[in-house]
């Protein structure tokens, strides 16, 4: 583990409560650290040596277990969390009979969307992945009802814009096929802002049909079906190590 981390990053991490809810707990003065309430889920703590409450009970991390990276076609509609407070089907439930402590999904995928995510015991390995300084391209397929004219694209592929608050840089955009209505496209971000690609889409007309994760850095989707997994192969794994490495 890093030296130190978020609090609730750690309780998301150590399987107690999904990173939003962990930090609901906190503003609830539910949790205690070292013996004093903890009022800020950004307090930065060091997961060897904290003594943890939750409810007035001690808690602990999860016994040590074999580190393992899945690979998940994840169905749309399922939410890629470790759990959902309003009751959802969440990307956990396909691992449920599984015995690894900790396992939680690499970054998000939102609930109307499909393919690949990564899931994982391994949090610094996760950490990797999810730096935003390692610039790993995301690869989707992007299904849109309507078309988009040349305007529409170079706006998309040079623009930067500020949405809500949130700056949505240029997408990496290419037209795979079209038909009369609609029109089948493979974006590439290397940055991932919330519902970026259909934000950025939408200020054109464009609503999304379907939209398919089909690449994380060099690792591909393939025949995987939705609702299926693997482990990740040794040479994948590699494969991602060099791409990080490469990164820095």
């Amino acid at each position: 583990m890093l030296a130190s981390v978020r609090l609730d990053r750690l309780l998301s991490k150590w399987n107690l409560a999904s990173r939003a809810r962990a930090q609901e707990l906190v503003r609830a003065l539910r949790v205690r650290v070292d013996g004093a309430l903890a009022r800020d889920p950004g307090l930065e703590v060091d997961p060897a040596r904290i003594r943890l409450e939750l409810d007035g009970r001690a808690v602990a991390a999860p016994a040590a277990t074999s580190r393992v990276v899945l690979v998940y076609n994840k169905p749309r509609g399922e939410v890629a969390t470790t759990s959902d407070e309003r009751g959802r089907r969440t990307v956990m439930d396909a691992f449920a009979s599984l015995a690894l402590p900790g396992l939680a999904p690499v970054g998000r995928l939102d609930q109307a969307s499909a393919g690949l995510l990564l899931l994982t015991n391994d949090h610094a390995f996760a950490d990797r992945l999810l730096d935003p300084r390692s610039h790993l391209a995301k690869v989707y397929r992007v299904k849109i009802r309507g078309r988009l004219e040349d305007a529409a694209l170079h706006e998309l592929r040079t623009a930067t814009i500020e949405e809500d608050g949130l700056v949505l840089g240029p997408l990496e955009l290419a037209i795979e096929s079209e038909a009369q209505r609609s029109q089948w496209l493979r974006v590439v971000l290397r940055e991932g802002k919330n519902r970026q690609i259909r934000r950025r889409l939408a200020r054109h007309g464009a609503e999304v049909e379907h939209l398919i994760r089909v690449g994380f850095g060099p690792l591909e989707l393939g025949a995987l079906e939705p609702g299926a997994w693997r482990e990740l192969l040794s040479e994948e794994r590699a494969a991602l190590e060099r791409a990080l490495e490469h990164a820095r």
